[in-house]
This record gives structure tokens, C-alpha cells and sequence, in this order.
């Protein structure tokens, strides 16, 4: 096989820490790699370095016979490599068109860009993926997961021999990952060299041909995806055995917490429902089926046009997110780059901003240690991989700034919790803290509402379904009645 991509005893470390240790990687002509590893493994820092973000500290790197010490991602990408992101590397306020040829507008002889061949041209890449999105539309117009179809749509149109996708499915559906799959393949069999980062286990062992495990910043196996089973995957991304990925445990269900009667809102059409203390109530649908939009409008991020909420028995006039976090309401969105976490502050004011009104005392002055005894709590019961409390909130994996986002949700003691894709590129360990946290938050009889375009998590862990299409209640389904079949039959519009 011919070598696109090498790494050989390649080593980072930050300060003192050592992050990749003597990492050797190969990427072949025509083959898919896997790159798997739990959150905090060191796959971020390693693609970080293949790119040109980060210089390596020891080892070399070769594209074909060819040593090479970028400086810059724009040299990366003019040695023909390209990065699909999994928090989205893109401008909302451009374009789609825009977005796709960012750095690399087309120009005529005297310097001026010409939009009609950038149109033309991201049309074509974008019927590709088989999207009918308009080049012209405003990128922040779009659900997160057509945002995401635009980044590959981009990293397609740069015609790299080296492609890197770290967890292009989260945000798609199963319609749309099977497209991408389609092209990963075309692009397999014209030589190309893939990149494939999935905490969806199931996927590699679908597309992939081989796999490379980091742990703990060690690569500690690599070889053929046929030769390994799933357990075998998941012992090697842990260091020990991992049973049972949805530790569900039976409904005690309580009274009634949240009632929801002819709810119209933004994409919310006439939606009813009750919730009970101590359920998962699992919510499955389609992109743009309305099952944020629903989240969004009972949070009182977005204004509800008619209809009733009720919390506890008592009716509310949710007008702000401030007005549900009053009213017993966290939320963990979908979208924790944006809108979830504030990027450029610490950890510790990311995680207690919601619930600073518990940390006041009489005189209403901010008790300083009660807060940062309660973030250190959060910070080991959930595990979170950190230099500190005080680490900026970006230099923390996605997984690990997931974790964070959910501890925020509940620093206020909400009785009701919405969570919006809330195992969204997260590793298996870190997935199980996240269902084995559900459970205990169930049994001390909060009221849970789970929106997953994860099928198997839904099923796993919810005590019952509702089925959302086009901004309406399609079906409901207790948990012995749910599966996957029904489930998908339901999210057709056609069966409203």
C-alpha cells in the first residue's frame, strides 16, 4: 500500500503535561482510518498537529516520501490536506457560497472575486452531498446539521488527498450520514486518504477499513478493522471492560412536573404533553422536525405564540432563559460552542453562571468558596479532564466541555432537565458518566427531557418516546412498546 501520511515517534506536551507520547500513524492510499480514543486521549492535538496548528515537539512527519514541518494550517491546506471540524469551523454571518471558498475565492485578472463562478461551484459540491440549499443563503439561516453538510461540502471542494473528519455524523440524520458514507466511499475508491473520528462505534465498524486507538496521549493498537471487536475497541479506548451501554433503571414515577397543552411557538405546531417527576421522556425526530425549537420554547428562549406551560401544577409565562432557570428549568443545548459555553472565560464562570443566585449571601456579595466548592464537586463527579478550574474553556476537549455544559444546567437544582443531544461528540466512557448521571438525577425525581437524533440512546434510555415531524406530535411509545422501526415510521410527515 502507498503511505499519504506518516507519523513517526511524534511527542507533544504543553507546559509540563505531556499530551501525544512517540505517536506512530499511517493514513494509505484508498483506505479510511479510524481514530479512536476517549475524550482527553489526545486525538484533537494529534490532528492539530497533522494540519499545521501545532508545531510537534519530537518525531517527524511525511506526506508520501516527503518530510514536512508546517507552520500554519494554510500550508497544511496547500499540501492538500483538509479538516472537517467538529465544532464548526464556519462564518454565520457569510454565506453558504462564502463559507465553502473562504481563503480561496476565485478571482479574474485583476483581483476581483467572482461570485457567479463561486456560486456555480458550491452548487455543484452541494448537490453532491444532495442538498438543495440556495449558495446565496445566509449560513446562520441553517440548522446546525446543514451547517455541518456545508463544512464537508468545503473540505470536498478543496480536492485533498488527505481528508480528516472528526465526528462528521453527530448532528445528521440517518438519511444524511448514509450520503456521506456514499461519498467516503467514492472518495476511498479515487485514492483519497480518510481520517475518520467517531464516538459512534457502529459507523467504523461500517466504513472504516483500518483503526489507530489512542489512550492517555499513547497509541495502543493499530491494525485492520476487521480485527478487532467491538469490545476489544472499547477495553483498548478505556483500559478495562465496559458493560452495559445503557444502564437504564425502572421509572419510579412521580406527579406530574411539566404540562404542555397546544403549544404553538417557532416550528412548534399545537404540541401537548405531560411529564412526571423521575421519567426520561425521550423525544426522536428528524432534523427540523422541531424538537429544539419545542426545547427552546419551553426554556423561554423562544417566544410562544400560543398555547399553555404549566410547572408543578402552576401556569408560566416563560419570556427569557433567566425566566426558566426561576421557574425549575435547565437546559443543555445542542449547540455548546455557541451557545452553551462562553469560550474564552474559565471553566469555573462557564459552569456556575446559571446558579450564581446560590452562591450570594444576605448582604447579596458572591461567597466565593461555596461556589468553587460546588464547581470542584461537579468537576469530579463528572470527571472532567481539566489543568484547573480556572483552564480556559477551550482548551478542554468537546467531550470534557460537555460535561461542564450539563454541570451548569443543574448548579440552580432545577426540578426539570431539557437535554439537547447531550452525548454529541462524546466517547463511550464518557457517555456512560453521562446515562449513569441520568439515572441518579431520575431517582432523586427530576423530570427529564431527553432530545437524541441517537437512536439507540433513545431507546435505551427513555421510559417513554414522543415522535416529533414538521413542528408536530407524530406518535408515542412506551418503553416496551419502542423501536426502531416505529419510531422512523412516524417521523415521515405524511403520517400526521
Amino acid at each position: 500500500m502507498t503511505a499519504l501520511l506518516e507519523l513517526e515517534q511524534v511527542s507533544k506536551s504543553f507546559s509540563t503535561v505531556s499530551v501525544l507520547k512517540q505517536i506512530d500513524f499511517r493514513v494509505d492510499a484508498g483506505r479510511i482510518v479510524a481514530l479512536a480514543g476517549e475524550n482527553g486521549a489526545g486525538k484533537s492535538t494529534m490532528m492539530k498537529l497533522i494540519t499545521g496548528i501545532y508545531p510537534r515537539d519530537e518525531g517527524v512527519m511525511r506526506l508520501g516520501d516527503r518530510e514536512v514541518n508546517f507552520s500554519s494550517a494554510r500550508q497544511a491546506m496547500d499540501a492538500g490536506i483538509a479538516m472537517i471540524h467538529q465544532e464548526l469551523n464556519l462564518l454565520p454571518e457569510l454565506s453558504v457560497g462564502e463559507n465553502i471558498f473562504l481563503g480561496r475565492e476565485p478571482t479574474d485578472a485583476f483581483g476581483r472575486i467572482l461570485w457567479s463562478e463561486i456560486e456555480s461551484q458550491s452548487r455543484r459540491w452541494l448537490e453532491e452531498l444532495k442538498l438543495s440549499i440556495d449558495p446565496k443563503e445566509k449560513l446562520a439561516n441553517l440548522s446546525i446539521a446543514q451547517q455541518q453538510m456545508v463544512e464537508i461540502a468545503r473540505a470536498l471542494s478543496m480536492n485533498a488527498d488527505i481528508i480528516i473528519m472528526d465526528e462528521p455524523t453527530d448532528a445528521l440524520t440517518d438519511i444524511e450520514t448514509t450520503i456521506l458514507f456514499e461519498i467516503m466511499d467514492r472518495l476511498r475508491q479515487s485514492g483519497k486518504g480518510l481520517v475518520f473520528i467517531s464516538h459512534r462505534l457502529g459507523e467504523i465498524f461500517q466504513i472504516c477499513d483500518d483503526i489507530a486507538i489512542l489512550r492517555d496521549g499513547q497509541m495502543v493498537h493499530q491494525g485492520p478493522v476487521a480485527e478487532i471487536s467491538e469490545d476489544d475497541l472499547i477495553r483498548h479506548m478505556v483500559g478495562r471492560e465496559l458493560t452495559d451501554q445503557y444502564p437504564y433503571e425502572a421509572l419510579q414515577r412521580g406527579d406530574v412536573r411539566l404540562s404542555v397543552s397546544n403549544l404553538v411557538a417557532h416550528n412548534v405546531k399545537g404540541v401537548s404533553f405531560e411529564a412526571h417527576a423521575g421519567e426520561v421522556l425521550g423525544f426522536a425526530g428528524l432534523v427540523g422536525a422541531g424538537r429544539t425549537e419545542l426545547a427552546k420554547a419551553i426554556y423561554g428562549a423562544n417566544s410562544v405564540k400560543s398555547g399553555s406551560i404549566e410547572i408543578n401544577g402552576k401556569s408560566c409565562r416563560l419570556k427569557s432563559p433567566q425566566d426558566g432557570v426561576k421557574a425549575g428549568i435547565g437546559y443543555v443545548t445542542e449547540d455548546r460552542k455557541h451557545e452553551g459555553l462562553i469560550q474564552m472565560h474559565a471553566l469555573s464562570a462557564n459552569m456556575s453562571l446559571t446558579g450564581l443566585s446560590r452562591f450570594l449571601n444576605r448582604l447579596g456579595i458572591l461567597d466565593k468558596a461555596s461556589e468553587r466548592e460546588q464547581i470542584e464537586k461537579y468537576i469530579k463527579a463528572f470527571s472532567v479532564k481539566t489543568h484547573g478550574m480556572d483552564a480556559q474553556i477551550s482548551q478542554l476537549s468537546g467531550g470534557n466541555q460537555q460535561k461542564v455544559s450539563i454541570a451548569k444546567s443543574l448548579m440552580p437544582r432545577p426540578d426539570i432537565l431539557i437535554l439537547d443531544e447531550p452525548t454529541r461528540g462524546v466517547d463511550v466512557g464518557a457517555r456512560r458518566e453521562i446515562y449513569t448521571l441520568i439515572n441518579t438525577l431520575k431517582s432523586q425525581g427530576l423530570c427529564i427531557l431527553l432530545m437524541s437524533s441517537d437512536m439507540p440512546e433513545l431507546l435505551g434510555m427513555s421510559d417513554r418516546i414522543l415522535v416529533m415531524s414538521e413542528g408536530k406530535l407524530t406518535g408515542e411509545f412506551s418503553r416496551d412498546e419502542a423501536n426502531q422501526e416505529s419510531i422512523m415510521r412516524c417521523t415521515v410527515a405524511e403520517h400526521v
